[in-house]
């Protein structure tokens, strides 16, 4: 219905992962493979983290919000996704399409910052372990948490209200195969320069600012592993940060890749959503095996769940 210049609109289409017929049954099944492996990879590692009493550390309590925040990721993503490759009417209402770019710009907003949280504790316990038991309590763990999540989820607030408050007047179909900023600034028919200019400003924030404590601490670390005598006990210390380091080069690395270019030309939008599909459905299915198959005390504390002996 349309007002002045403006038209309500009460739903949107989206165009999917490719428009080729041919090609929807074979990535369901491929997409629905890695989702089902997100999902049970995640909840496998929250399961043992909080089975096993050796692991209620602080590195393991920060790994096991990134296995949550991970699996709600790609579960703001993924089902719907996986819906549209089976049916044709690929429509999402307009709350639907607020509350996924909502939910899931928050939880990946607030991954990196939790990357960036679980960076300065791998710092504090390889640089400072004499003060480490002491400086990270578990009311600081908590307290850090909670941040994490609050900044995310109110960046998210912040961020979906500007684009919402756009008009969509030419055109309701989304060249993507979820609800993100790019495609829908793209479909707009409104002035976006403002909009696009908060995207920036806040992207640039969260991205760079986050990025820059993992740097710092792991310049940090790299500097105490050096000054260690015995090759035994470099091993052991950077044995302990390594996964997260793996996890952190894939993360930023795909998020970089995603927001040095937001293309609005149609031939374009193809990167867009390779780029998209790593970092909300392969990043998430690929860390808890990062951390599981890097470390010894994950693995025996699995392969006793598996074989009834875990206490």
């Amino acid at each position: 219905m349309a007002r002045g210049n403006r038209t309500t609109v009460t739903e949107f289409v989206l165009m999917g992962f490719t428009d080729r017929p041919e090609l929807q049954l074979p990535l369901f099944v491929v997409f629905l493979a890695i989702y089902l492996i997100t999902l049970v990879g995640n909840l496998s590692l929250i399961l043992v983290i909080k089975a096993d009493y050796r692991l209620h550390t602080p590195m393991y309590y920060f790994l096991s919000h990134l296995a949550f925040i991970d699996l709600c990721y790609s579960s703001s993503i993924g089902p719907k996704m996986l819906q549209n490759l089976l049916v044709k009417k690929k429509n999402i209402s307009f709350s639907g399409c607020f509350a996924q770019l909502y939910f899931s710009s928050a939880f990946a907003t607030t991954e990196c910052f939790l990357l960036a949280t679980m960076a300065y504790d791998r710092y504090m316990a390889i640089c400072n372990p004499l003060i480490y038991t002491a400086i990270m309590t578990e009311r600081v763990c908590k307290e850090l948490v909670v941040g994490v999540y609050t900044y995310g989820f109110l960046n998210s607030v912040i961020q979906t209200i500007l684009t919402f408050q756009l008009s969509f007047c030419d055109s309701n179909v989304i060249h993507h195969f979820y609800c993100a900023d790019p495609p829908l600034l793209a479909l707009s028919c409104s002035d976006t320069h403002h909009k696009e200019e908060q995207l920036l400003i806040f992207s640039a924030v969260n991205l760079t600012g986050s990025l820059l404590t993992v740097l710092i601490s792991y310049i940090c670390i790299l500097s105490s592993i050096i000054k260690i005598q015995s090759s035994e006990g470099k091993c052991k210390a950077f044995s302990t940060c390594a996964s997260h380091l793996t996890v952190v080069i894939i993360f930023y690395g795909t998020l970089f890749c995603m927001y040095l270019r937001q293309p609005k030309a149609e031939s374009s939008w193809m990167y867009t959503k390779v780029v998209s599909v790593f970092y909300s459905l392969v990043i998430p299915m690929l860390n808890p095996l990062i951390y599981s198959l890097r470390n010894t005390e994950v693995k025996d504390t699995l392969k006793k769940l598996l074989e009834g002996k875990a206490s």
